[in-house]
């Protein structure tokens, strides 16, 4: 009987502490995540990836996004994009104002270029893109645009959110001319884009949030289930990076999940492959 009481205590006080590792510790975590990818088109440049932030009407998340604007402009990229979600919840009263987020994003140094999330969408898109746009952040919707990477051009395609909006890939690639560096909210638009883009990137997922080891994540907001969660996907062609984000959606935790900005060096390949 001692052993069983025993155990359960033990349960209780591992319970508890995971508990605790959940809510206050891995959310405030800020990993940054390498990927080397291969694209002669591309070669030489550096691109940060940072979606999901989330953030809450508080000092300390104030402070969290601080310092994750501090740690984008520690890695010296030629070009930053933004994936939606920077404000939190779903009433105005859980989340920080967009012109204050706006604010501080505009003290990222190198160029900026956005999509909004669901999220956003819930708080009142126009007010979110207005605050945006006035930080010079440009802000794709169903769009691209043209800028210069270490002296070459390049188009960056944006669509709206899928959840909340209609993407529509067709028109954001109008015209476009490669290399193409798409951005989505939601990885599910990745199966419409069928090899037309170098690289996409996506968030929305949070990884699954709360990852189960050995089991995965519980609950991933994608039709696709497991197969968009994260990382690095390759289908028909094209490469697709689906980053944890930054914040917390539903649930104020994490667990094996933790959050990142996403770091991609593009480099020359030498080979047969295209």
């Amino acid at each position: 009987m001692k052993t069983i009481w025993r155990l359960i205590k033990l349960s209780f006080f591992a319970s508890v502490a995971v508990l605790f590792y959940a809510v206050f510790i891995e959310p405030y975590m800020l990993e940054t995540t390498p990927y080397i990818v291969e694209n002669n088109a591309l070669s030489g440049a550096k691109i940060v990836f940072a979606a999901d932030f989330h953030i809450a009407p508080y000092p300390w998340e104030k402070w969290r996004l601080q310092r994750i604007v501090r740690k984008i402009n520690e890695q010296n990229p030629d070009l930053v994009i933004l994936g939606g979600d920077y404000v939190n919840g779903h009433e105005k009263k859980s989340t920080m104002p967009p012109q204050e987020i706006a604010d501080i994003l505009r003290k990222i140094v190198a160029p900026k270029i956005a999509v909004l999330g669901n999220h956003d969408s819930y708080y009142g898109k126009k007010d979110v893109k207005k605050a945006l746009q006035s930080a010079d952040i440009s802000v794709l919707d169903n769009q691209n645009l043209r800028l210069r990477i270490k002296d070459r051009w390049v188009t960056v395609a944006g669509v709206s959110d899928l959840s909340t909006d209609k993407p529509n890939v067709e028109k954001a690639l109008k015209d476009a001319i490669k290399p193409v560096i798409f951005v989505t909210h939601s990885p599910d638009v990745f199966p419409k884009l069928k090899g037309r883009a170098a690289i996409v990137f996506a968030g929305h997922t949070h990884g699954g949030q709360i990852v189960i080891p050995f089991a995965g994540a519980p609950l991933v907001p994608s039709d696709y289930g497991q197969r968009y969660r994260y990382g690095m996907i390759t289908e028909n062609n094209t490469l697709m990076l689906v980053s944890s984000g930054l914040g917390t959606s539903l649930l104020p935790m994490r667990f094996n999940s933790k959050p990142e900005i996403v770091e991609v060096s593009f480099k020359e390949f030498f080979g047969n492959r295209r």
